[in-house]
């Protein structure tokens, strides 16, 4: 899907080229075990969602209004996919990972003092490109407030490791600090610098956080899904007491084998976690998770509707939508 997708968005797709030359470019290092790394989580099957959607809200006015040239919104696109870079690295080192993107983990491959370093490095870079490029800019403070909600967002998961007791709100607190502030910040920020009015930004602004909430749900329930057609290790999650929604659904269902199970913890074996797939399925947790994702998905499209008439406009819910239906 990766490659096939910006298919369809041939503009856009020559756009995203130049985010990955610069990627390769700013994660230029002189020590070649890092430098290894860095490339290669650079060219391992990204999407590169949060520069395009930051691409394509930048278009959509015709004039910038807040004079940024196309190197600087180049820059600005390379930044959040530096960023999404470096907390990946971090999430696989602390979850032991050994796959990301259906390939060995950089903390696999080049061991857990290297995956920290490229890891730090990242946000080294992150930290030059936001201010050569957004200092003077109300988004210098937003991107440093997207970081701490990230880390936020992953200390309440780990908090609330193996808890079954977990509610949907406290998942939602979990997402937006995960995954859905980044793209709430790759869509207002391309608003802004795209020259939008403030009430488009502020239109921006939510609907990257509901494409952002409708993204983690679908990724959950690829959890749920076939791995080899995936290439993603079906359950990792809930092998390290991760509870995705599909799971979290069906917990108030009368199921004592599915608790019984998730008794267990950590001591879980393989065929138990298969069955508590199963069980995840045949409760309705997949099917009941879809429902909500759809629903976080029309949300965006409601406003994505509701932004001035562009071709920009018409890519964005097209995009949105596809997401949607991704299988990986």
């Amino acid at each position: 899907m990766a490659f096939n997708l910006w298919l369809q968005y041939p503009e856009l797709a020559k756009d995203i080229e130049k985010v990955k030359h610069n990627l390769q470019d700013k994660i230029s290092v002189d020590y070649p075990d890092l430098q290894a790394a860095l490339s290669k989580m650079a060219s391992n099957g990204g999407k590169f969602l949060r520069p395009a959607f930051f691409l394509l809200f930048t278009k959509l006015t015709s004039v910038s209004q807040n004079k940024v040239n196309d190197n600087q919104l180049i820059d600005i696109a390379t930044s959040l996919e530096v960023l999404h870079m470096s907390t990946l690295i971090h999430d696989d080192i602390i979850d032991d990972s050994p796959k990301r993107r259906g390939e060995v983990s950089i903390q696999s491959q080049f061991g857990k003092d290297i995956a920290v370093y490229a890891g730090d490095y990242l946000f080294t870079v992150f930290f030059d490109l936001i201010t050569d490029n957004v200092l003077d800019t109300p988004f210098f403070k937003i991107n440093s407030r997207t970081m701490k909600k990230i880390l936020l967002g992953e200390l309440n998961q780990m908090k609330h490791r193996y808890n079954t007791q977990q509610t949907f709100l406290n998942y939602l607190r979990n997402v937006n600090g995960k995954t859905a502030y980044l793209f709430r910040l790759s869509s207002a920020e391309g608003a802004y610098f795209g020259g939008a009015s403030p009430q488009t930004v502020s239109l921006a602004t939510r609907i990257g956080q509901n494409i952002g909430i409708s993204f983690q749900i679908l990724d959950d329930i690829l959890d749920y899904s076939d791995a080899s057609r995936l290439n993603k290790p079906t359950l990792e999650d809930l092998a390290t007491g991760v509870y995705s929604l599909p799971l979290l659904l069906v917990l108030n269902e009368d199921s004592e084998e599915l608790h019984t199970l998730l008794a267990k913890k950590q001591d879980l074996t393989l065929p138990e976690i298969q069955r508590i797939q199963a069980l995840v399925v045949e409760l309705g947790g997949v099917e009941k998770a879809k429902d909500l994702a759809a629903k976080f998905t029309n949300k965006a499209l409601i406003d994505i509707d509701k932004l001035p008439d562009s071709t920009a406009k018409k890519k964005l819910a097209k995009l949105t939508k596809v997401l949607l239906k991704r299988t990986n």
